[in-house]
């Protein structure tokens, strides 16, 4: 895998870390702290647990990484909940950029996505929800393009939002991990963190790399790689 590929993850959840840091030692961290998580999420049960979701979901269909959510998810809910949470926002935003795509975006994107959806549905065809589940766990791509392309691809929605909110628990684990007041020092959190999202990013490109039998779905996530289209 490219190292660049590996950092650009690292450099994520130490910026995280960081912002959690401020987040909760700043006055700025504890107005943001006051005006959202704690006002609107936390201690508010039923309600305050959907309104993350809806939060959650709007924000991944319009492209805001996932695993700025998997965060705010352990900062509120704690590590096991907010990793539950964090993968079912990320996989509601999946299924409403699927969807629309599927129902309203056809003539518009395919202009724009048809070469990618045509890629994914090579790569995916034999095995979707194996294949797809290859392409959550990789640490490259962009989100949104894969949802849309998949929208517009002829894969049914069971086996690619199944596939994909398994491939979302690993890397919402690692940043629900950094996020989380869990009684670990930050330091071993953090570390912990960085440890599994290397373990997560090289387990799916030696997947990908062993399953993919020469199919390519995204010419940037085989350069980033180091993989080719051709067998």
């Amino acid at each position: 895998m490219n190292p660049r590929v590996l950092l650009k993850g690292l450099g994520l959840i130490f910026s995280l870390a960081l912002f959690g840091y401020l987040f909760e030692s700043s006055d700025l961290g504890n107005a943001i702290n006051e005006a959202w998580i704690d006002e609107h999420i936390r201690d508010r049960g039923l309600q305050g647990t959907a309104l993350f979701l809806a939060m959650g979901a709007l924000f991944t269909a319009v492209g805001l990484p996932r695993q700025i959510i998997a965060f705010l998810a352990g900062y509120a809910f704690g590590l096991l909940e907010g990793t539950l949470y964090g993968a079912l926002a990320a996989l509601a935003g999946c299924a409403v950029t699927f969807i629309y795509a599927r129902l309203f975006g056809q003539g518009l994107l395919r202009g724009r996505l048809g070469a990618r959806a045509a890629r994914f549905d090579r790569f995916i065809h034999d095995h979707p929800f194996t294949m797809t589940l290859l392409i959550r766990l990789l640490p490259v791509g962009s989100n949104v393009l894969t949802n849309l392309a998949a929208g517009i691809s002829s894969i049914r929605a069971t086996p690619f939002l199944s596939a994909s909110f398994a491939g979302f628990v690993p890397q919402t684990l690692v940043f629900a991990l950094v996020g989380s007041g869990i009684n670990v020092a930050p330091a071993l959190r953090v570390g912990l963190a960085a440890a599994l999202f290397l373990l997560s990013g090289v387990l799916g490109a030696y997947l990908y790399h062993r399953h993919r039998h020469g199919l390519s779905i995204d010419d940037d996530v085989d350069a980033a790689l180091g993989e080719s289209a051709n067998p």
